[in-house]
């Protein structure tokens, strides 16, 4: 994954981060060895912030992996709140929720195996926030389930919106890189959303329901 950030700045950027709990430093060493897409270190601290200035209590996570990013929510939203963890993987399901077991969160998520844009749409609750971090070519259809899904001040959180650089490729050839270039237009010209997106390791948009 190709980085944005001066090679420099980022050390210094990930030297500063504090130390994490052991569950989830195991998960970022299983991540690196065994190539597991995580959102890592400094963008969960970004998720786990916001969910906080928000003041989230329950949180739809569209693509959880092996749930790296599901503990810093279940963290955020505390002992009331409720996280909805999805993955079309059941070995990496099991895998989260011994994690989550360890962390001490595991009571305040929910797993579901399968579709996440599936599962979604067999909610008709509006969230405090979204997290979309699923197949890179569904992202358009994400875009189209979000405006009901989300609470009004809420937020709409996607992940690999730069896509390792390639969305800015003046004729892309992958399906992937013209769904994301479709997605952040859709964001881009919504009147619904308020999207700022950050450039932190592979781009993160975030998206407040006006």
């Amino acid at each position: 994954m190709k980085s944005f950030i001066d090679a420099g700045v980022e050390e210094y950027l990930y030297a500063m981060l504090p130390p994490r709990p052991p569950v989830l430093a195991e998960m970022e060493r299983q991540a690196k060895e065994r190539d597991i897409p995580i959102v890592g270190p400094a963008v969960a601290r970004v998720l786990y912030q916001y969910a906080k200035l928000v003041g989230a209590q329950t949180v739809f996570e569209m693509g959880s992996a092996i749930g790296y990013s599901t503990i810093w929510w279940a963290l955020a939203v505390g002992e009331s709140g409720c996280v909805i963890y999805t993955d079309g993987s059941e070995k990496n399901a099991r895998e989260a929720e011994g994690y989550f077991r360890e962390a001490g969160v595991l009571e305040r998520i929910e797993i579901k195996v399968g579709d996440a844009l599936e599962l979604l749409e067999k909610h008709d609750e509006k969230f405090d926030i979204l997290f979309n971090d699923v197949d890179k070519r569904d992202y358009p259809r994400v875009f189209d389930m979000a405006g009901a899904r989300v609470r009004q001040g809420g937020l709409f959180i996607t992940d690999n919106v730069l896509w390792s650089g390639r969305v800015a490729e003046p004729d892309p050839k992958e399906e992937s890189t013209r769904a994301i270039l479709k997605f952040n237009q859709q964001l881009k010209e919504s009147k619904e959303w308020f999207t700022t997106v950050l450039p932190l390791r592979d781009g993160v948009a975030v998206a407040t329901k006006l």
